[in-house]
């Protein structure tokens, strides 16, 4: 923490869309967390391209339940060992300008694609192969759902 004309400094998160970790041992505004590998190279891609460094890391896994009694059947802990191994990997990407809120980029029309058009939701969210804002985002239903 900081100390500016006797007030302290805290670094914390405003809500829930403005958060910040250390990825790598670097301070990061997050962007998203528990992205595909498909997700982190298409967001990677677009931050990169605005100006933004971009630093992932493979999402940490769950915190594991306490472990069963060994008397229980040897087939459900096999089963239960199976399921984490077969859960797909999943990162968490951060870019180093930790003040970096995806929500303001996105609605503040700050982020541009590679063809010079702004990024709306729809493309963030990779439901459009192609950004187009000439219809408002709140006018365009099949963006909320």
């Amino acid at each position: 923490d900081l100390i500016y004309n006797g007030l302290i400094n805290i670094k914390m998160a405003l809500n829930k869309n403005h958060e910040f970790e250390d990825i790598n041992g670097v301070k990061c505004g997050i962007v998203e967390k528990n992205a595909t590998p498909e997700r982190v190279s298409f967001l990677k891609s677009l931050l990169e391209y605005n100006g933004f460094e971009v630093i992932t890391a493979p999402t940490p896994p769950a915190k594991a339940a306490a472990p069963k009694p060994a008397e229980e059947n040897t087939e459900a802990a096999l089963t239960s060992a199976e399921a984490t191994v077969d859960k797909p990997q999943t990162f968490t990407i951060g870019v180093t300008d930790y003040t970096f809120n995806s929500t303001n980029a996105i609605f503040g029309r700050l982020l541009k694609t590679k063809t010079g058009a702004v990024v709306t939701l729809a493309y963030w969210n990779q439901q459009e192969s192609l950004s187009s804002d000439e219809v408002p985002y709140f006018e365009n239903k099949e963006t909320w759902r």
